[in-house]
């Protein structure tokens, strides 16, 4: 019992070390933004991504992929019923 005891202590020290440990290597704040003149008439906001195109290629790659596999399931069956 006093063994598990020790096993115990020194994984929850560990633990608080690495915890502590990773706490403290936290990143510099980020860069303040560029000046006026860096391009258009004052902050622009950022660009959006075209979302909607990338999610129907997903889709579509995903219902070829699926239609394969069934088609190669069947065809399986299908050699091992003759």
């Amino acid at each position: 019992m006093r063994k598990h005891f020790r096993i115990f202590t020194a994984l929850i020290t560990l633990a608080i070390f690495i915890s502590i440990n990773s706490v403290s290597v936290a990143q510099p704040p980020p860069p303040p933004p560029p000046g006026g003149g860096h391009g258009g008439g004052g902050n622009q906001p950022p660009a959006g991504a075209p979302v909607g195109e990338g999610m129907f290629l997903l889709f579509g790659l995903a219902g070829l992929y699926a239609g394969k596999k069934v088609y190669e399931t069947r065809r399986v069956l299908k050699s091992e019923d003759n």
